[in-house]
């Protein structure tokens, strides 16, 4: 690649992992398509995008760590259902239709957008809830149906973390983007990465300045984020939501 274009992926893999640590995932929705349309066929890019957004929640966790406030119990919790998930949504990758996937996925995630608007107390005060045993079943229940989507598809997933967190156990906005940031990011991405890889070749000579750019987008919007608090998390959630749901509508 030239230098222009190695500055490109640096620059577009900052902007896409700063927005990310603030809302709480959807780095692909820059990430991947500047991948496809710098020449990188899907499979490979696909590939690519997931090793490079490890680096997102290595750099958030840099930041979020400081905090001391995830708990170690929950944390384990998100990685038990939703690991399993992802492994088999990268087995099942190949036979899902393109197409229908990611417009079902758009919907989805505009939902996710338009639900949160429509909800404007929602996450600003945590409360603990759903912590019996029937709850939790049903949290580790959803957790798991999306780390098949986090396996298999490629961007906005972890927004859907961030809401059901929310919605479901009762947390603020900007205590459930650290446990995305962090779990999602770094372990069910991981995992992703990992497994993908194994499929597809990947791009490793683009992944310098894709991971660089991670690292410092991750960082910066995870220090951001824990600056300026739940309100706006919230509204960054809400935006990106609706761009990552419209963008992935009208692409279909």
């Amino acid at each position: 690649m030239s230098m222009s274009e190695l500055l490109l992926l640096f620059v577009v893999s900052l902007l896409a992992n700063l927005l990310s640590a603030l809302a709480g995932g959807g780095a692909g929705l820059l990430q991947l398509p500047a991948l496809l349309h710098l020449g990188l066929p899907f499979a490979i890019a696909l590939a690519t995008h997931k090793i490079a957004s490890v680096a997102l929640g290595v750099g958030a966790t840099l930041r979020h760590w400081q905090t001391g406030q995830l708990n170690l119990k929950f944390s384990a919790f998100i990685l038990l259902a939703g690991l399993p998930g992802v492994w088999l949504g990268t087995q099942i990758i190949v036979s899902i239709p393109e197409l229908w996937a990611k417009l079902a996925l758009g919907v989805l995630t505009l939902a996710l957008g338009l639900y949160s608007i429509f909800k404007p107390n929602l996450g600003l005060n945590p409360q603990r809830i759903h912590r019996d045993t029937k709850g939790l079943s049903i949290g580790a229940a959803v957790l798991f149906v999306i780390g098949i989507l986090n396996g298999s598809l490629t961007s906005g997933t972890g927004l859907f973390v961030t809401l059901w967190l929310v919605r479901w156990f009762g947390l603020d906005f900007t205590r459930a983007v650290s446990y995305t940031l962090i779990l999602v990011g770094l372990f069910w991405n991981g995992l992703g990465a990992i497994f993908l890889a194994q499929q597809s070749p990947v791009a490793w000579t683009w992944l310098p300045a894709l991971i660089v750019g991670s690292l410092l987008g991750g960082y910066l919007g995870a220090h951001w984020a824990l600056l300026q608090g739940n309100k706006l998390v919230k509204r960054s959630f809400e935006v990106l939501t609706i761009v990552v749901g419209l963008s992935l509508i009208l692409k279909n």
